[in-house]
């Protein structure tokens, strides 16, 4: 026979190519039979889904060295082997215990307790790892000492149930918890400690404050109490301020110093801020901001200026449709104190978003969330946006943490993955304080996250000399996503002056409400109100409140618009905010319409300089008769220093009646050179001014003289709690008003 060479050599080429690109052709071998050896728990099935291995399929030692792999990452096996022999597949498997029970001792605290269990119970049931116990012990260590037990110990048991089971057992020696007893503040620090310590979290322990936590030492708080330095001292344009250490001394067994070391740099101005803008987009649509460049130049470097104009800049590229592109800033310094900025925009890949997933949210409502994000399924993935939907999920301030991921889906898509760690929403707080106006004791609970729809509840009850006052409030901060708050209040008053002023009132109500952000810093609030009132005399009262004696029912309305343009809602040094109220009734025994105006203006000369103008206008009027007494205007006490409370104005007998009309306004400065070294002292120059005026149902008894006094004023933190006192010198008065030169006020928290 003859061989026909050309056309072997062809075929045996072929073969050699085939073998070359698909080795599994010549090494693999087909799977007939699945064996699963050693196996107590598990089902035989179940160990083969792992492996991902069925029967006929064709396998090589790169499917067996994965199927080894598969099965090690499920964490259920202490051992394995697999052997692979005439197409006979065998899996030997020695199972890891499992995690009959997690037990706690030694901890008798139920929040604290509760908080650990749900770390403990994520392990129950699964299998036993040595790292992962060491990992979860470490965790629950963590839990413990940041509620204060800094010495707390834990010991670890392992117990053996005989049925290849075990119980984790963490014994828990807690100690005495660390108090903070002094918080100090060294180095290049600028500002007055007492001025620092009102911007951290952490507190002093003072025996008084029995109810707050913020007195433990917690290494969590220290971390933001950090970064609320950090940013303050930025924003006041320290661009380069470190805080060099953090440390707590201890002196003795419970009790620690904590010492924040502070190097402020030099302060930095803003120089040229320039706004790149590319071929691709109109310079003209973002032409509104070079005059904002310009009025920032020569100020003080602010990290919030910076953060704002970025903010500004991303939604009036939103507004524009630029969907895909996000602004980005540097910054360089120059000149040795001058901060150059340049903002660029950046062009991002066109994504849109697949799916969202929620994790973690076991007490709170899935849709809470959702609520809150701005970017949804379907949507253009853009960063600016998603940014902005997780600070608002963290602003709600009902997680301990909220993490984000975002993961590539299909083409051009993308699967973001939102993880919240829940935390303790309820509060409770109390109050007290005296002074030359009296004495007042307070104390209430808050409640952020009712049932887990993020509603926030609200009570408190007020008690004073002439005065108690109660109140519960129920507020939803997204009705049904409209990004409208709703609230509901119900309140009660009782004021009795009968020594004083011969009548008492008692007053009670339900009020429905309303308030959004109708445009940026313009807040607009309207409510709809439901009072009754009881009015009572004694022989002591004047002859128009005798008149007044009755019971009273009130059907409101009440609506506001604020602007709010201030740098900081606590202690601002700069800007201004203004607000226009008005009450009017829908149907009232006494239909009074009321009017007020408040603002208030803050301009900085330098850090510990800060001058600041105040004004109050009210006035109140009956369409049909006299003003009922318990809705008289009267001034503030505190627009209006030098001078009793309430002991102004018009007068019917012995007995000042308030006014129809009131207005004040305020002056105050700094003075940052007085004490300097006394660091927990703040001493303020001002000059008060008001008049309070119009008596409808008489108008001989009309008072209209300006009242004014000038004084200092000091706020001091002293070791009982913070006290603030005024002496204050007429300027000018009437005849009958009662003058008080000096005026102090002291009150704490718990």
């Amino acid at each position: 026979m003859k061989i026909n060479y050309s056309q072997f050599t062809k075929i045996l080429f072929l073969f050699l190519i085939l073998i070359f690109i698909n080795p599994k052709v010549a090494l693999s071998e087909v799977i007939k039979k699945i064996d699963v050896l050693g196996n107590e728990r598990l089902a035989k099935e179940t160990i083969i889904l792992f492996t991902e291995l069925n029967v006929d399929d064709n396998i090589d030692s790169g499917d067996l060295n994965n199927a080894f792999k598969k099965l090690f990452e499920t964490d259920y096996f202490k051992d394995i082997k697999i052997s692979f022999n005439n197409g006979n597949l065998k899996i030997n498997v020695v199972e890891n215990p499992l995690i009959q029970s997690v037990i706690i001792n030694g901890i008798k605290n139920k929040t604290i307790l509760n908080e650990l269990s749900k770390i403990t119970k994520k392990i129950e049931k699964y299998p036993y790892l040595e790292n992962k116990i060491n990992d979860q012990k470490n965790t629950l260590i963590n839990i413990v000492r940041n509620t204060g037990f800094y010495f707390a110990e834990i010991e670890t048991k392992i117990e053996d149930n005989n049925n290849n089971s075990v119980d984790i057992v963490y014994n828990f020696e807690l100690g005495e918890r660390a108090k903070i007893s002094e918080i100090k503040f060294i180095g290049n620090k600028i500002f007055k400690n007492n001025k620092l310590r009102n911007l951290i979290i952490s507190e002093e322990s003072k025996p008084w404050k029995f109810i707050t936590s913020n007195k433990y030492l917690n290494e969590s708080r220290i971390k933001l109490d950090i970064n609320l330095l950090k940013n303050y001292f930025k924003n006041k344009g320290y661009y380069n301020v470190t805080i060099k250490s953090s440390s707590a001394k201890v002196i003795d067994k419970n009790n620690f110093v904590l010492t924040f070391n502070i190097d402020a740099g030099k302060r930095y101005y803003f120089n040229d801020i320039k706004l790149v803008v590319s071929e691709d987009y109109e310079k003209e649509s973002f032409s509104s901001f070079l005059k904002i460049f310009e009025e920032l130049k020569g100020k003080a470097y602010s990290l919030n200026s910076i953060k704002k104009i970025i903010k500004e800049i991303d939604k009036a590229a939103l507004q524009r449709e630029f969907i895909f592109i996000n602004a980005k800033y540097s910054e360089k310094i120059v000149d040795d104190d001058q901060i150059n900025i340049e903002i660029y925009f950046e062009e991002s890949q066109k994504f849109y978003v697949d799916r969202i997933n929620i994790f973690g949210n076991f007490i709170t409502e899935e849709k809470v969330i959702r609520n809150s994000l701005i970017v949804d399924e379907g949507d253009p993935f853009n960063q600016i946006l998603f940014n902005k939907s997780i600070n608002d999920v963290k602003s709600k301030g009902i997680f301990k943490s909220v993490t984000s991921e975002i993961n590539d889906s299909k083409s051009n898509k993308k699967i973001i993955n939102i993880t919240v760690e829940e935390k303790a929403t309820g509060e409770i707080f109390a109050g007290a304080g005296t002074g030359t106006g009296g004495s007042s004791i307070s104390a209430g609970i808050k409640e952020k996250n009712y049932l887990g729809k993020g509603i926030l509840l609200d009570s408190n009850l007020t008690l004073s000399d002439d005065e108690i006052k109660g109140k519960f409030s129920v507020v939803n901060p997204n009705f049904r996503n409209t990004d409208r708050a709703i609230n509901t209040t119900i309140e009660s008053t009782s004021s009795d002056y009968m020594t004083s002023s011969g009548y008492k009132t008692s007053r009670t109500g339900l009020k429905l409400g309303t308030g959004f952000e109708q445009y940026e810093d313009l807040f607009f609030n309207i409510d709809i109100s439901n009072y009754y009132e009881k009015l009572e005399t004694s022989s002591l009262a004047s002859a128009i409140k005798k008149k007044q004696e009755g019971d009273y029912f009130e059907n409101l309305v009440s609506y506001s618009v604020t602007l709010n343009k201030l740098d900081q809602n606590f202690q601002p040094t700069d800007g201004h905010i203004a607000k226009f109220s008005q009450t009017l009734p829908i149907y009232s025994d006494d239909k009074s319409i009321e009017n007020s105006l408040t603002a208030s203006k803050y301009y900085s000369i330098n850090d510990s300089l800060i001058l600041s103008g105040k004004f109050f206008l009210k006035s109140v009027n009956s369409v049909d008769d006299n003003v009922r007494v318990s809705k008289r205007v009267y001034i503030p006490s505190s627009r209006l220093r030098g001078f009793e409370s309430g002991s102004i104005g018009p007068k019917d007998g012995t007995q000042y009646i308030g006014g129809n009309y009131g207005s004040a306004v305020t002056f105050n400065t700094t003075l940052p050179k007085l004490f300097n070294a006394n660091e927990n002292m703040d001493f303020n120059l001002f000059l008060d001014a008001a008049n309070l005026w119009h008596v409808d149902y008489d108008s001989s008894l009309d008072s209209d003289k300006i009242r004014s006094a000038t004084g200092i004023s000091v706020n001091w933190f002293t070791v009982v709690g913070p006290l603030s006192f005024s002496y204050a010198i007429p300027i000018s008065e009437a005849k009958s008003d009662k003058t008080e030169s000096f005026r102090f006020q002291i009150g704490t928290s718990f």
